[in-house]
């Protein structure tokens, strides 16, 4: 079959994939239910064939990007879906990787959504970090709050992403979505200036630097709500990434904006089911006042132990969200024990009595 970058992604919507990736020497691979596997259909690629299929899609200022020592970050859509591209040199020969994301914003029911998300929509200030490994849905999380707050809430969303994901549709709210190398210089200089664009709403589309840590936490400060995503695998890791960034006659002075900005960290999973599929599990943080006093004591150590006694404030480990899942028959038990963080709390909660929620 001819081998055509347009034909490739469109069976990979069909077919529910969630990434196409074009490596020199092999056929095309979907990313299906987690695992990789050959399109046997298309014929074995090289390095020119890929660069000559990326030639129609890749944006004008990015080609001669293509020959040099690179990575290329760009976005585009097709009739179904949007497509998040990477492309890069590998053994010398070029290389891509492609992102599938829907047209349409799921919903919180679609996601399955802790139900405390429903408050995030309607908090006027305050800090909101997805976390979680790369590829188990952070952007589509965030796509998710944030369409519902357009729908709901008058107001102006501004977006700083590299590059831009779902699109958020205009309802109540106007939405301003930004793409690093197209809209704007980087993350910094778009957070230096978005003060000025009079934002209720900015999602900052991951922390990468001390720089854009330190304005996002800035503009939350200033009574705005923001959101944004970090590589992490727990809510108390993330609070200790934050802080470790920064020198050490800064970190003081970060817990205490931390402490005082903090709405919530949620750190998710994508976990494969019984059934086939994935389905989401969550760990939820909320900016008690033990949280806050703890994050400015500087006793990260003991926030794991915060969540799991904090039901009642709508904190939630992710060990309870797998063993719920177990109890459902949704997720096999070895799946669940094989992505929890701390495996005596998930046999706490297989074996006895699980809270309600």
């Amino acid at each position: 079959m001819e081998t055509n970058i347009k034909k490739i992604l469109e069976l990979a919507v069909t077919n529910g994939a969630s990434d196409v990736h074009l490596m020199p020497g092999l056929m095309p691979r979907f990313r299906l239910e987690g695992e990789l596997v050959d399109i046997e259909s298309f014929d074995r690629l090289t390095g020119e064939k890929i660069e000559e299929m990326l030639s129609p899609i890749l944006p004008a200022d990015k080609k001669d990007s293509l020959k040099g020592i690179a990575e290329i970050d760009f976005s585009f859509s097709l009739s179904d879906a949007r497509c998040r591209a990477n492309v890069y040199r590998q053994r010398g020969e070029t290389a891509a990787a492609f992102r599938l994301i829907p047209l349409k914003v799921p919903s919180f029911a679609d996601l399955g959504l802790p139900a405390i998300f429903e408050s995030f929509v309607n908090v006027k200030q305050g800090f909101i970090l997805i976390t979680g490994p790369t590829g188990h849905g952070k952007s589509t999380t965030v796509a998710s709050v944030l369409n519902k707050i357009a729908q709901e809430r008058a107001g102006h969303i501004v977006t700083i992403e590299d590059p831009v994901e779902y699109l958020i549709e205009e309802g109540k709210s106007i939405v301003s979505q930004r793409e690093v190398g197209v809209d704007t210089k980087d993350f910094s200089t778009a957070l230096r200036s978005v003060l000025r664009q009079d934002p209720d709403v900015v999602f900052l589309g991951e922390m990468r630097d001390l720089t854009a840590i330190s304005s996002a936490l800035t503009v939350a400060e200033t009574g705005h709500l923001v959101f944004s995503t970090l590589h992490t695998n727990s809510a108390a890791q993330s609070v200790d990434r934050i802080i470790d960034v920064f020198p050490e006659g800064a970190k003081d002075q970060i817990r205490i904006q931390l402490a005082a900005t903090l709405t919530a960290v949620v750190s998710q999973r994508l976990v494969p089911k019984k059934d086939g599929g994935v389905i989401a599990v969550f760990e939820v943080m909320t900016g008690t006042t033990a949280v806050k006093n703890t994050i400015r004591e500087s006793k990260t150590h003991l926030l794991d132990n915060v969540i799991q006694t904090s039901a009642e404030s709508g904190m939630m480990p992710l060990e309870y969200s797998l063993a719920k899942l177990v109890k459902e028959g949704v997720v096999e038990e070895s799946v669940a024990m094989s992505f929890c963080i701390r495996p005596s709390v998930l046999q706490t909660n297989l074996r006895g009595d699980m809270r309600s929620g």
